[in-house]
């Protein structure tokens, strides 16, 4: 068997889609496995930008299928937005697939969302407002409509009428906000049904027989481990699991069959929303990472908060995700800095020295990062192609990293194209 998992290591904004692009061309399916149209993967084929929120990142490359499983909970309108814009580039889009499965987000979900956020005296988020939250929300409650009920037309509508009753309530007596209508609502996704019926289809049986067949198989996440919903930095997470381990309940897999657990990591940190972030640099130094590096959101266009790249987190992510392939991006966003740092150790609020992650989201913001000074380098590594081109200083970098986490880096990318990677090993 041939199973590739490509996951975030930080908070997000990784790499991963760029990643994801170059496996995917070797792969007879792309799997997406959690999250919703609220990931902003970017990537880029020749001078062209793809900024892709709902579909695999690897739609543009992979030959075979792209499935979008049942993990993951699917905005309609988004999908068929994106599926339009690729094919106005002259691009197939054939290949995608939704799981029968999947959770459907309603305009309901992204309403609450954003009254939630804009609520005086609530504890903000930071989502994007795109209605993630609340649709994995109903379907922890059993009350959600999955893509298979947008077939048929009797359990869609009663759904619908259950669901409005209670959130139409909330609107106008919590939120004070106008109701929406059972009929309009129903019309409207009733005919998404009919649009993308085609599409809709059992996920799992086809990868798990795929599975067995040895076909090279790609699973995709969103977000990333220090947003996951358990193991990330309550409650300034995200509403799924980016993890492996949500690889088996997302796509319907077992354990067993997951065998190259691939994980990326920024050459420094980034974090866009709030919660804490030991490393922070919120000064000109962080501004300047943030402009050469492009550091503002794919979906939201917020600026991202930069910082230093932390180890402890790092290693708290590469052991949840039980991680045997690293890979660093954006080492070149690095360059031009004479003296780098990493955080190797927390010092806690009462003095003590650690090098582990807290489950205390409140502690973390009093922590105090104690950090390794590496040198930095000046050449301009963006057209290295083998390690042995990186300045001795990168390459001392990147062998601090391997040497911190005890994980070898098998691919170094030093900048935003497709080509430009330093590949230490071959995984297909």
């Amino acid at each position: 068997m041939s199973t590739y998992v490509v996951v975030g290591l930080q908070y997000g904004d990784e790499g991963k889609g760029k990643i994801t692009d170059v496996l995917s061309a070797k792969s007879d399916y792309v799997v997406r496995f959690q999250g919703g149209d609220n990931a902003g993967h970017t990537v880029y084929v020749g001078d062209e930008k793809f900024v892709l929120h709902l579909l695999p990142s690897g739609v543009l490359q992979c030959k075979g299928k792209c499935i979008i499983a049942n993990g993951v909970v699917v905005n309609p309108k988004s999908f068929i937005k994106e599926v339009n814009q690729i094919e106005s580039k002259g691009l197939r889009t054939d290949h995608i697939f939704i799981s029968r499965r999947a959770h459907v987000i309603m305009p309901y979900h992204i309403l609450l969302d954003t009254y939630r956020e804009e609520e005086h005296g609530g504890t903000q988020i930071g989502t994007t407002k795109k209605g993630i939250g609340p649709c994995y929300e109903d379907k922890i409650a059993r009350v959600g409509i999955r893509m298979i009920d947008l077939l048929n037309p009797e359990i869609l509508r009663e759904k619908i009428e259950k669901n409005l009753k209670i959130k139409n309530s909330l609107f106008e007596k919590y939120f004070d906000k106008p109701t929406l209508d059972v009929e309009e609502i129903y019309n409207e996704y009733l005919e998404i049904g009919k649009q993308l019926q085609d599409r809709i289809v059992d996920t799992e049986l086809e990868l798990n027989e795929a599975i067995r067949d040895g076909k090279n198989v790609l699973f995709e996440g969103a977000q990333a481990l220090m947003l996951d919903i358990d193991f990330g930095t309550y409650p300034y997470v995200t509403s799924s699991s980016p993890s492996t381990g949500g690889v088996c309940t997302g796509a319907g897999v077992p354990p067993t069959s997951l065998q190259n657990l691939i994980g990326v990591a920024k050459a420094y940190c980034t974090r866009v929303g709030n919660g804490p972030f030991p490393s922070e640099l919120d000064n000109e130094l962080g501004e300047k990472i943030r402009q050469i590096g492009g550091e503002f959101g794919a979906t939201t266009g917020r600026p991202r908060r930069t910082g230093w790249l932390d180890l402890v987190s790092l290693k708290h992510a590469c052991m949840i995700n039980g991680i045997n392939n690293l890979v660093i991006t954006k080492l070149d966003v690095l360059t031009g800095i004479d003296n780098l740092k990493v955080v190797t150790h927390y010092k806690t609020e009462d003095g003590k020295i650690i090098d582990y992650f807290t489950s205390s989201t409140e502690k973390l913001y009093n922590y105090e990062p104690i950090y390794q000074d590496l040198p930095g380098w000046k050449e301009d590594i963006t057209k290295a192609r083998s390690y042995d081109e990186l300045p001795d200083t990168a390459q001392k970098y990147i062998e601090f990293i391997e040497k911190y986490l005890g994980i070898n880096v098998y691919l170094v990318s030093v900048g935003p194209e497709r080509s430009q990677n330093i590949i230490r090993k071959e995984l297909f």
